[in-house]
């Protein structure tokens, strides 16, 4: 069959262009964005940081401490800890040995070590976790307690080594006396490396207690000693959040109630922190981590410190009495439901109360006399059903009664529909609560076509917190999940229908928020780090451009009188800065297609030039990696308004935030 030129094609071939160019550049989409008239205010929590220690995010992440199993503490008190010349078969059998003592102790730390040396070969490794990663030219605060007995020991020499053995830096420290006491050190590397260890050799020959063996690097955030991992936090400030809720997540509930997360046990000396086993170390088949434990060095009071750092609220979670329900699902009864409520009683007089007060004065000691100004507290994390609101009312009337000014966070169950999701709405609805927290792990194409959830809520019941969401690209709980950009674009889209919405919903954020590339349980996850580098996802960056841009006051941007929520593959939402005097519109084209845009502002003037930042791919699958850790970020660029209407084209399958400076 002969192919048929019609005019329209002949000119297309002619002028080189295509039908998509062509359409492109034809058929603008006309919005108005009102800019004079704010329909509710944003709230300055509106975009904030979930922090749970899952895929090695406390322990071997934000927390920086590089030796595992410091003071022997774990199950199996050895773990983490290698001797290779003691082994029986060795030829080097005769170096030494080393035996785990308890104390008399039954609360926290009751464990040390005893060693044996009788021979210059004997040596004591600690791997790390997963490695320790150490950078050249750096420095290692090294610090551990010890007590010399029988013989002559009289020196310790601690050093970092690479994976052929290599020493990239030690210290030697003297030793004396049989009365324990803390010594110190300073190591500093030549050399770079991700996957070196800590070896442990003495001088002499007799018996030595250690405990409480610890290496730092020097260079933490805001250079506290025996702080956080620098990068790490930095990713966390870079987003400039709104709250900090903390702990968790599943490790708030525990997988009984025995291993729940009880805040008390952390605070404190560090030393007298009572280890914990992980509830995630055994928790999916795909990633057993049977050396995850809590060592509550990150404990309350460093997240209260974080979120002070950082100008966010704090957002403790608490236990309400219930295991996780996904585990056991063991319950306290009622009449023994007391400790559970003064435990929240209790935290609130840690942040808040004045110095003379116990619990304020134990934060006096912990070198924070002012108080945190705690003014929200969550009871339970994601618990369902009756036992839950049973559990719930007392703790409401209970934290009410004495503290009426603190926002109480209850939850609506593990889904975001569903029979238990139902009738936990209706009865805290009823009960009159003031902030709910939903959560929602679901696919790409559930994010996008549910933009417009918040819509239709009644306005007379509860505010909204959606405290954990994330964009699933396989399955919930799949190993094979990725950060790539069709989940964080139809993230960037259903956020538009949150925003829009912001007189209802008052809190969000992104779960879960770090994992460690060779420890993690769960994915996908907003920040990826190993032992040394940390980059942000798409999903980073996409929560990023959102808190970073969160305005003051909800403006109203349209076509033809409606909100763009998904019809031709596009969404929007509009705010406005007052402080700043900035307007930001935020577009997510989930389509094949570049969209033309011509949006004309109304209620107010605009400078000339729009400042724009885009996320743009056409490979969905694509996503950021330590090779490539920016591959999926925003580009910077300009364009000029025409008078009062910004005239631009959306690439496909992009988010673009636009900011207009007010005049």
């Amino acid at each position: 069959m002969k192919p048929i030129f019609t005019a329209l094609s002949l000119l297309l071939l002619l002028s080189g262009c295509s039908p998509k160019v062509l359409h492109g550049q034809t058929a603008a989409r006309t919005l108005e964005l009102d800019a004079g008239t704010s329909r509710a205010p944003i709230q300055p929590t509106m975009y904030g940081i979930f922090f749970e220690d899952i895929n090695f995010a406390a322990d071997g992440g934000l927390y920086a401490e590089m030796v595992k199993n410091r003071s022997f503490e774990f199950t199996l008190p050895k773990t983490g800890w290698l001797e290779p010349n003691t082994d029986p078969f060795s030829l080097n059998a005769r170096s030494g040995k080393s035996d785990i003592i308890k104390t008399a102790r039954d609360q926290a730390n009751v464990n040390f070590l005893r060693v044996t040396v009788k021979g210059p070969d004997y040596v004591l490794l600690n791997e790390g976790f997963r490695g320790m990663g150490v950078k050249a030219g750096a420095d290692y605060d090294l610090t551990f307690d010890a007590a010399v007995g029988a013989g002559d020991i009289r020196q310790a020499t601690f050093a970092l080594i690479d994976t052929a053995g290599n020493v990239l830096g030690q210290t030697t420290v003297d030793l004396a006396g049989a009365e324990r006491k803390e010594y110190a050190g300073t190591i500093r590397s030549r050399a770079t490396a991700a996957k070196a260890r800590l070896r442990v050799t003495f001088t002499g020959t007799g018996v030595v207690d250690l405990d409480m063996v610890s290496l730092f690097p020097r260079d933490t955030w805001k250079g506290r000693k025996k702080g956080l991992r620098k990068d790490l936090v930095q990713l966390l400030d870079d987003m400039d959040p709104g709250f900090l809720r903390f702990p968790g997540g599943c490790i708030v509930e525990g997988r009984t109630l025995a291993r729940r997360y009880q805040w008390k046990k952390t605070v404190g000396p560090v030393a007298d922190r009572e280890y914990l086993v992980n509830r995630w170390n055994t928790e999916f088949d795909h990633r057993p981590t049977p050396d995850y434990y809590q060592s509550f060095g990150l404990g309350f009071f460093e997240y209260f410190q974080l979120a002070e750092d950082m100008g966010a609220e704090p957002l403790p979670i608490l236990s309400c009495g219930m295991a996780c329900q996904f585990n056991t699902g063991e319950l306290v009864p009622m009449d023994e439901l007391d400790p559970y409520v003064q435990d929240a009683l209790d935290l609130i007089e840690f942040a808040n109360g004045d110095v003379t007060t116990p619990w304020g004065k134990v934060r006096r000691d912990m070198g924070h006399p002012e108080p945190f100004n705690l003014k929200y507290i969550g009871v339970g994390n994601e618990q369902w059903g009756e036992e839950y609101i049973e559990r719930y009312k007392v703790f409401n009337e209970a934290i009410s009664a004495a503290y009426p000014d603190i926002v109480i966070v209850s939850g609506s169950g593990p889904f975001p529909d569903g029979e238990f999701f139902e009738y936990g709405m209706q009865q805290l609805t009823d009960l009159g609560a003031e902030l709910v927290d939903e959560h929602y792990y679901r696919s790409p194409e559930w994010f996008r076509e549910n933009a417009t959830r918040y819509d239709d809520y009644p306005r007379d019941g509860p505010k909204i917190f959606a405290g954990e969401y994330a964009a699933q690209s396989v399955a919930i709980a799949s190993p094979d999940n990725k950060n790539n950009w069709n989940t964080a674009l139809s993230e960037a889209a259903y956020m538009t229908g949150m925003e829009r919405n912001a007189d209802l919903v008052v809190m969000t954020s992104y779960a879960p928020l770090m994992a460690h590339a060779e420890a993690w349980q769960w994915t996908p996850d907003m920040i990826w780090f190993d032992n040394l580098e940390s980059y942000g996802t798409a999903n980073y960056y996409v929560q990023k451009m959102y808190a970073n841009h969160a305005g003051t006051d909800l403006l109203s941007v349209t076509e033809g009188g409606e909100p763009l929520t998904g019809r031709e593959d596009l969404y929007a939402s509009a705010v406005k800065d007052t402080e700043r005097k900035e307007l930001y519109l935020k577009v997510a084209n989930t389509g094949r297609e570049p969209q033309r845009l011509s949006v004309d502002l109304k209620g107010a003037r605009a400078g000339a030039s729009v400042r724009v930042l885009t996320m743009a791919s056409d490979d969905l699958e694509a996503v950021n990696s330590f090779s490539a850790p920016t591959r999926l970020s925003p580009v910077e660029s300009t364009v000029s308004l025409q008078g009062n209407t910004l005239d631009v084209t959306v690439p496909s399958h992009a988010f673009v935030v636009y900011t207009f400076t007010l005049q």
